[in-house]
């Protein structure tokens, strides 16, 4: 985690306190369920009230531009925080999920860097046509999601997931200019591709850093909820092809739905609870997109059995390590959004492929992994994921790991 753990966003610093609260004591990080009414919720509020107070000077530089987010109510990103007591377990959990989500980094980078080494190699080669197997469409579409959650966690200023979502985007990008110039994608649409990643990473950026204004960015959280709510409905549509019709129809559908949503929404037309539900649009399409991967990928493993054979268990493995890093600061943050993806990847697309290597390996038709590689991945999983809600529920001061499951879903 980048930046000291003395998270001074946290405490209030308001002077006009109401005279029947009492003030929080030295160890507290975050305040009572909303005991002072005037208690600003926007990060930049927060950034005036730091650098307009007495301590200003002290402060590290960082801290101006870097509030660590409130844990969110689950399907609501604006929720106060539930009420619980600091302690150092609590602080101690803080950090130590932010640096699993820092680490993600690593297993996420590993999964893509073959990819980029092979292509390298055929280019140089001169065999272009070995890049033609890789899908130029379904890289776009993780593209466009990765851009859709960097742009979600920059929102929520969380540092450790905004690298990794900035990772993927940087290292998707690159695969797909591979693709280019192999000739293996139409020029026109790496061009406009390549706009739009330099946009949204300028973008994303500047708000990070509170130099965006608020209008420009709402440009560019309507872009991406209308690109993500046309091109999820299509996918899904054409994983079924030629069991359905090749037709475009889903994704224009779905077009029109958002952008007459995203109008209406800016016109004032919806009630609040609607502009907050097309708010939240943008992040949850992107996560189901990527939800939608794995199951694409065992109904072509159920159609075509053979194609397990170009599934590589080591890269599953790493899919498994990388998003159960994520798991920790998701269910701290009590963000059901982040945690959902998170675990559907990691036991639907990682272990979920991995029991089909497995099963094909019982059946020895491929041998592709061995009874002791599937028994560690399944172990090492369900552990972990049960030494998370462990940890949580004890940094809360629960009495039980249900409960944090209980507050993910439901809220505090």
């Amino acid at each position: 985690m980048a930046g000291s753990q003395l998270l001074f966003g946290r405490a209030p610093l308001h002077s006009s306190r109401p005279p029947d609260c009492h003030p929080p004591s030295h160890s507290s990080l975050f305040p009572l369920r909303r005991p002072f009414p005037s208690y600003p919720q926007n990060p930049k509020d927060l950034r005036a009230i730091l650098k307009s107070s007495p301590f200003s000077p002290f402060l590290p530089s960082h801290l101006h531009h870097r509030l660590k987010p409130f844990p969110i109510q689950s399907l609501q990103s604006d929720s106060a925080p539930p009420l619980y007591q600091s302690n150092k377990s609590y602080e101690q959990w803080d950090s130590l999920t932010s640096k699993f989500a820092a680490a993600a980094n690593v297993p996420f980078l590993l999964l893509q860097m073959p990819q980029i080494i092979l292509n390298a190699r055929n280019l140089l080669a001169g065999n272009k046509a070995a890049l033609f197997a890789v899908p130029w469409l379904g890289m776009l579409t993780g593209l466009l999601g990765n851009l859709s959650l960097l742009s979600y966690f920059v929102k929520k200023k969380e540092a450790e997931a905004v690298v990794v979502q900035t990772v993927g985007v940087i290292s998707t990008y690159i695969v797909i200019a591979q693709l280019a110039m192999a000739e293996a994608m139409p020029f026109p649409h790496f061009v406009a591709t390549s706009i739009v990643v330099a946009s949204g990473l300028f973008l994303n950026f500047m708000n990070y850093f509170g130099f965006l204004s608020p209008g420009i960015w709402r440009l560019w959280v309507d872009f991406t909820t209308v690109g993500g709510l046309s091109v999820l409905p299509q996918v899904m549509w054409s994983t079924f092809v030629p069991f359905v019709p090749n037709s475009i129809l889903p994704g224009a559908l779905a077009f029109i739905m958002a952008i007459s949503a995203v109008v209406l929404a800016r016109l004032g037309k919806l009630s609040k609870k609607g502009v907050k539900f097309v708010g939240a649009l943008s992040g949850w399409t992107a996560t189901i997109l990527f939800m939608w991967m794995p199951i694409a990928q065992m109904w072509t493993n159920f159609l075509n059995p053979e194609n397990i054979k170009g599934l590589s268990a080591f890269s599953m493995l790493l899919a498994i390590i990388g998003n159960e890093l994520m798991i920790p600061r998701a269910l701290f943050t009590r963000d059901f959004m982040w945690f959902t993806g998170s675990g559907w990847a990691a036991f639907l697309q990682g272990w979920g492929n991995i029991i089909c290597l497995y099963c094909h390996c019982c059946d020895f038709s491929f041998g592709s992994i061995s009874k002791e590689f599937f028994l560690a991945a399944t172990i090492g999983l369900y552990v972990w994921t049960g030494i998370v809600f462990w940890r949580d529920s004890k940094a809360y001061g629960h009495s039980s790991p249900m409960r944090s499951l209980k507050e993910l879903v439901f809220g505090p």
